[in-house]
C-alpha cells in the first residue's frame, strides 16, 4: 500500500540520513526502484512529473500500475507516490487518482498567492492523510519547460511556508535540475544553515541531486535535508547501457531484439544507481 512521505521523512531527519525520490519514466523505471528499495531495506519516494504523467497516459494509469506492483512484487518497504513541481490543478488530479504524496510548486507565484494556495492544499491533503510538499525559490535548470536559474530562496518565506502546517519544504539554495554548468557556484549551506534555523524540525528537500558531489550532499543531509531527488542520473545510466548493448549489436544476434532483452542492461543501471543513490544518503536498512 502506497504510504504518505511523512513518517518516511521525520524519521530521516531525525537520524541524519535522506530519503531518496527516483523520478519514474515507465514501467522499468518503477521496477528498477521498487526491487532495489525492498533489496536494501529502504524507504522511497517515486516521483512523477506532470509530463511524465502524462506520458504515461495519465495519473491513474501510473497509480494502478505502482499498486500492482507493490502486490505483485511484494514489497513491504514503504513506498511514497509523490506528483513533483505539481501545478495548482496537477495537484488536485493526484489527489483525485490516488497518489499518497503532493508537491505544489507555487515559487514562480508571488509569494502570496503561493501562500494562499499551499493554505487551501494543506487542509485538502490533511484529510486525506496526503503529504505536501512546498517551493520556495525556483529551483535552476529546467523541468518541464519552466527554467530557473538556481535561486537562493529567501528563509523568511521559507519559514512563513513551514508554518502552513507542510510536510517537507523545498528550498532553491543554488542547486538546479540537469547536469550542472562548469562553472556552478555550489550549494549555498549558508542559505540552508538560516532556512533549518526558522523551520526547525521540518525536512527539507533538495532538488537537483544528480551531479551534486557526495561531501555536498553529505553537508546537506547533516543541515537538516531529509528528501533528495534524483532524476537525470538514472536516465543517463539507463541511456549509456541501452547504447552499449546497441552499438555492440547485441539486438542483432538471436532475440536480442526482444524488448524485454533490449531494455534489460538499462534496467540493471538504474538499479544500480538506485544503490548508490541510496548507499550515499544513508537510507539503506532503515525501512
Amino acid at each position: 500500500m502506497l504510504v504518505s512521505a511523512k513518517d518516511m521523512l521525520n524519521k530521516a531527519k531525525a537520524g541524519h540520513y535522506a530519503v531518496g525520490q527516483f523520478n519514474i519514466n515507465n514501467l522499468e523505471w518503477t521496477k528498477a526502484v521498487l526491487l532495489t528499495a525492498q533489496e536494501l531495506n529502504s524507504p522511497v519516494i517515486l516521483g512523477v512529473s506532470e509530463g511524465a504523467g502524462k506520458y504515461m497516459c495519465g495519473y491513474k494509469t501510473v497509480v494502478a500500475m505502482a499498486n500492482g506492483m507493490l502486490e505483485e512484487l511484494k514489497i513491504t518497504v514503504p513506498v511514497a507516490l509523490h506528483l513533483d513541481h505539481g501545478t495548482y490543478e496537477g495537484a488536485y488530479k493526484c489527489i483525485e487518482a490516488g497518489f499518497s504524496s503532493i508537491m505544489f510548486d507555487g515559487s514562480h507565484y508571488a509569494i502570496e498567492e503561493n501562500i494562499a494556495k499551499t493554505t487551501e492544499l494543506v487542509k485538502v491533503c490533511a484529510e486525506k492523510g496526503l503529504s505536501l510538499e512546498a517551493e520556495v525559490g525556483s529551483i535552476g535548470g529546467e523541468e518541464d519547460g519552466v527554467i530557473g536559474a538556481g535561486e537562493v530562496a529567501d528563509p523568511k518565506e521559507c519559514k512563513a511556508i513551514a508554518e502552513l502546517g507542510v510536510t517537507m519544504l523545498a528550498a532553491g539554495i543554488g542547486n538546479i535540475h540537469g547536469k550542472y554548468p562548469a562553472d556552478w557556484a555550489g550549494l549555498s549551506f549558508e542559505t540552508l544553515d538560516a532556512i533549518q534555523k526558522l523551520t526547525g524540525d521540518m525536512p527539507l528537500v533538495l532538488h537537483g541531486g544528480t551531479g551534486i558531489p557526495e561531501d555536498m550532499i553529505k553537508k546537506a543531509i547533516s543541515l537538516g535535508v531529509a528528501k533528495i531527488n534524483v532524476n537525470t542520473e538514472c536516465q543517463l545510466s539507463f541511456a549509456a547501457a541501452t547504447r552499449e548493448y546497441i552499438e555492440a549489436g547485441k539486438d542483432k544476434s538471436g532475440k536480442g531484439f526482444d524488448p524485454r532483452k533490449l531494455l534489460a542492461p538499462g534496467f540493471e543501471a538504474i538499479k544500480a544507481t538506485v544503490k548508490e543513490k541510496m548507499e550515499l544518503f544513508g537510507s539503506v536498512g532503515k525501512a
